[in-house]
């Protein structure tokens, strides 16, 4: 048995993430508290008229965290574990997420406390759209741009886009991005975050001369990022698929398999376990299968001190927000692993949904191909940017990550100043 996991509060960690990278940039103390605090929070608590006729008073969260580099930008979840904490924290990796790669946004991130699995189709519509009223004081196109996140997706964003452009008089499609297309969203969103860590991973290949025809891959967690990336690899990259996962085991095969066959299945089945001509494996098990490439696309804190050691693949691609600990991101460090980190690894998301942002204000929509093509270049550029810091800080690529981004928002206030 591992032993327990401390269970940290998320923002405590945010806040010593950015003590750390701190110290190694030598920040001055006010500097350092201005980027530990958020700027703006709002709470609310709204009533919503049920199906059965009863009122349930909902609480709902929107953290502002920082704008020195542009409007503020980050998902909104449905969940039944929301804390003000979680979402500050949250909207503080966004803050980073978005100044790594380099696009011109500050973090944000929202949250309503609710069981969706438990509510109508009709009470989630209402219950949105008091929510979107709610906060439409402190968001919109210039100001603040929410996004899909946990239990939330296309339907929601529609929902509030249109709550917003109501009270306004006309279409506001740029307040919010995830949308469907035929409101304002953008082509190649669905596979963004997927596309970017194929990139991410094809440049860490580069580095460590590693050849990816032919590269043996383990992906963890097969839902939508880990789905993408899998068929990504196969079908763009000629990589060998041996390995994947979901909720209810997983699937493995020396001969590799085609990742789009798997998801039909799935599709069939609710799980990819079963697959014909692949034995079963274990979400722990997955992690330690001797692959070049490792991607866990599932849940957070899945890669610890206690696992670590076992881990053989040369590159880990953090397709998932946060799993791996900071005692294991050591060890694989001083083991050689590139391990790319989320903020980098699964930016392609917040990239694509920057692109359907200008797309809305400019009223002007891109090819597919538009899309791919821009996406590379950020990710390259934002790669490049954060293996120099690397090498030259003598740094893993988390931290190096961080120093990229902190840098750059320290830059944007050092111009900005301090009002008045």
């Amino acid at each position: 048995m591992s032993k327990p996991k401390e269970t940290l509060n998320p923002f405590e960690i945010a806040r010593t993430q950015i003590d750390r990278v701190g110290k190694k940039l030598n920040l001055d103390g006010g500097m350092l508290e201005v980027l530990k605090n958020p700027r703006r929070e709002l709470t609310v608590h709204f009533p919503v008229k049920m199906d059965d006729g009863k009122v349930k008073v909902f609480t709902g969260y929107r953290v502002q965290y920082n704008d020195a580099i542009g409007p503020f930008k980050g998902g909104i979840r449905y969940h039944w574990n929301v804390s003000l904490d979680e979402v500050r924290a949250l909207a503080c990796w966004m803050t980073w997420k978005c100044a790594v790669m380099g696009i011109p946004y500050g973090g944000a991130k929202g949250g309503v406390i609710c069981n969706p699995k438990e509510m109508s189709k009709n009470e989630l519509e209402h219950m949105t759209r008091r929510y979107a009223s709610e906060i439409a004081i402190i968001i919109g196109p210039e100001k603040d741009i929410p996004a899909p996140d946990v239990y939330t997706d296309g339907q929601t964003m529609a929902w509030i886009m249109d709550t917003i452009s109501m009270s306004k008089g006309f279409a506001v499609p740029g307040v919010v991005t995830g949308k469907p297309l035929v409101i304002g969203g953008s082509l190649g969103r669905d596979e963004a975050t997927s596309r970017g860590l194929m990139y991410a991973v094809r440049e860490a290949a580069k580095k460590v001369k590693l050849t990816l025809k032919g590269a043996t891959i383990a992906v963890q967690g097969f839902g939508n990022v880990g789905m993408h990336f899998a068929r990504l690899m196969h079908d763009e990259q000629g990589s060998k698929i041996i390995a994947v996962s979901d909720s209810k085991g997983g699937i493995v095969s020396e001969k590799g398999f085609d990742p789009k066959e798997v998801q039909v299945f799935k599709e069939k089945t609710g799980s990819v376990v079963g697959f014909p001509g692949t034995k079963p494996v274990s979400n722990e098990e997955i992690l330690e299968l001797d692959v070049d490439i490792l991607a866990p696309c599932a849940l957070e804190g899945v890669l610890t001190s206690e696992n670590a050691p076992r881990v053989k693949a040369k590159i880990i691609g953090e397709g998932a927000n946060g799993p791996t600990t900071p005692e294991a991101d050591d060890i694989f460090h001083k083991r050689g692993i590139v391990l790319i980190p989320d903020i980098l690894a699964n930016g392609g998301g917040v990239t694509v949904s920057y692109f359907e942002w200008v797309q809305n204000l400019s009223e002007f929509f891109w090819t597919k191909a538009d899309v791919d093509q821009k996406l590379e270049g950020v990710m390259v550029g934002a790669f490049n940017r954060v293996w120099e810091m690397r090498e030259s800080k003598k740094v893993d690529m988390r931290q190096g990550a961080y120093m990229v981004a902190i840098n750059r928002v320290v830059e944007a206030y050092k111009w900005r100043g301090i009002f008045p």
